[in-house]
């Protein structure tokens, strides 16, 4: 095995880590670089030790710390003190950090280690939104560094026997060292998408290019020939895609498509069954209590999907019921529930089959062929705007206006071939666009390739996931949180690094969770979630340590 065999980079947080840093510091920068004064403890503590982040390079095997780099954007630098008027010297920049006290030990020094570091240096940097970094290199390593992408600027500063030469590193190589460190410089200075923002929610989601275009021209009349011809082809292609026979579309959210469900279920005048395993399954509750109708519940634990079994023991006990509705994805959970077992249960016993589908439409395959009723909505899986409510049926909906409001009749709907009221026209081109954008086998790959790997990096870093992997909604990963770590806390953390997670939801802090979701057009990978997210599991590993080790010590 050779020596660097073993080298792992990180982000120093170890007690004995430190003690490293500073043997290391004074090795370099006071027997090697005479910049400072020496002492018998032959340790040296940086003036700015608080303000540092360390990069580090550590031997696995042997425990050693191979190299170091210290990262710090509180000004002034000590660039700052060393060369007049610093600012003028750089490129445009929004946020600046100082990247000091670059070592590697005598018998590690290789262009891997030192490369190594630069890129943590760089992983760190883009996750704290740095778009320009600033160093002092040794002036014997100066075409090392024009290698990896820096560029020098200004006079060397320092004394004679210990000189360095001012260089800056920007964004555009920080996002090519990311993926590509030995070749940043082959391309130093040409423009990259910065991909630092990393959307993980259920919504707002990412749309393509196409679905922005449209939804920012101009709004045309809801009543004209050519706009009313293309609303019937939206509610065409919707309707292929999830294999209905109509679908209503009403201005409003997923929530507003349930209440009219709930409108609908109502004029049946007949009891039935609500399935509740998580929040989405109570607010299914909430809307038939809004609506006045009568309905049994069938409770099971969160994360858990139904089974055949205990609903048919229900439906056995209460034979009136004529109805079954529940979430085919229960959002708050990552749960997909059993679609076809659904549809058996209600075609053996004649019941009618009613569907929460918003998050499972556009992200899964669905056939809502033998469906009552079934909600979805513009602003998930079909990545578009939200604005468009949906409800899928296959039978002829009645106007009911002395039962129900207006705005949720969908019998009105029907009667106006889609368009009883004001529709906003650049919300129906958006979707349009998404619905004709996407190879929507491809997306549905995709999106269980992505699911794939997320839970098999989580599962890896030690992470807990809800949902079991056979009834796992792929779009959707929920992870409980150790009750040491705090769930807003994380999410906070991560928003900030650039990582977009569901965490806010009260229903998500009550329980400690997060949610990570790939609901949108962009198929991002999850490396840096990952990554952030391992080392909030690390830290709190080392302070469990900690505290054992001083309970020990007592």
């Amino acid at each position: 095995m050779g020596l660097l065999d073993n080298l792992v980079f990180k982000i120093a947080d170890q007690p004995w880590e430190f003690e490293a840093i500073h043997a290391l510091n004074y090795k370099t920068f006071v027997e090697e670089i005479p910049q400072h004064t020496a002492n018998h403890d032959k340790a040296l503590v940086d003036k700015y030790h608080e303000e540092n982040t360390y990069v580090i390079c550590v031997d696995t095997e042997t425990h050693e710390l191979a190299g170091m780099v210290a990262v710090r954007d509180t000004r002034p630098f000590s660039l700052d003190h060393k060369l007049e008027n610093l600012q003028s010297h750089l490129p445009p920049h929004k946020s600046l950090c100082e990247v000091r006290l670059l070592a590697i030990e005598k018998k590690f020094r290789s262009t891997r280690i030192l490369i190594g570091l630069v890129t943590t240096v760089v992983r760190h940097g883009i996750d704290c939104d740095y778009d320009l970094a600033i160093i002092s290199g040794t002036t014997t390593q100066k075409r090392l560094y024009a290698h990896i992408g820096f560029v020098p600027f200004g006079p060397l500063v320092g004394a004679e026997d210990a000189q360095f030469q001012p260089m800056y590193l920007t964004v555009q190589t920080f996002n090519r060292l990311q993926t590509h460190p030995r070749q940043a410089a082959a391309s130093n200075g040409t423009e990259s998408r910065d991909d630092s923002l990393h959307n993980f929610l259920p919504g707002p989601v990412d749309f393509f290019q196409q679905v922005h275009d449209v939804y920012n021209d101009v709004p045309c009349s809801h009543r004209g020939r050519a706009f009313m011809a293309d609303f019937q082809k939206v509610r065409d292609l919707l309707c292929r895609q999830v294999n209905a026979g109509q679908v209503e579309i009403l201005m409003g959210s997923g929530t507003l498509a349930n209440d009219a469900v709930a409108g609908q279920i109502s004029l049946l005048n007949q009891p039935g069954l609500i399935l509740v395993s998580g929040e989405f399954g109570r607010r299914l509750v909430k809307s038939a209590k809004g609506a006045r109708i009568p309905f049994e519940t069938l409770d099971i634990p969160e994360g858990q999907e139904f089974q055949r079994e205990d609903i048919t023991k229900v439906l056995a006990k209460n034979p009136d019921l004529a109805w079954i509705w529940g979430t085919h994805c229960e959002t708050s959970t990552g749960v997909l529930n059993d679609l076809a077992m659904y549809r058996d249960i209600c075609r053996e016993r004649g019941l009618k089959l009613c569907l929460d589908c918003i998050s499972s439409v556009g992200t899964v395959p669905v056939d809502l062929s033998d469906t009552y009723l079934a909600s979805a909505t513009s602003g998930k899986g079909l990545a578009s705007f939200a604005g468009l409510a949906m409800v899928f049926h296959n039978h002829d909906l009645v106007p009911a206006p002395d039962c129900l409001p207006c705005a949720i009749d969908l019998g009105i709907y029907q009667e106006k071939e889609g368009i009883p009221f004001t529709i906003q026209s650049n919300l129906v081109y958006a979707l349009l666009a998404s619905l004709t954008t996407f190879d929507w086998e491809k997306r549905y790959r995709d999106v269980r390739l992505w699911s794939e790997s997320v839970r098999r990096e989580l599962e890896g870093i030690g992470a807990s996931i809800l949902a079991p992997a056979l009834s796992a909604m792929p779009s959707v990963v929920t992870i409980p949180l150790p009750q040491t770590m705090s769930s807003q806390a994380v999410g906070d953390l991560l928003k900030k690094r650039g990582i977009l997670i569901s965490y806010g939801s009260s229903y998500l802090v009550e329980r400690n969770w997060i949610q990570v979701c790939m609901m949108g057009a962009e198929n991002r990978p999850a490396e840096k979630f990952i990554r952030l997210l391992r080392e909030q599991f690390d830290h709190q590993d080392g302070g469990r340590l900690q505290a054992q080790e001083a309970s020990g010590a007592q």
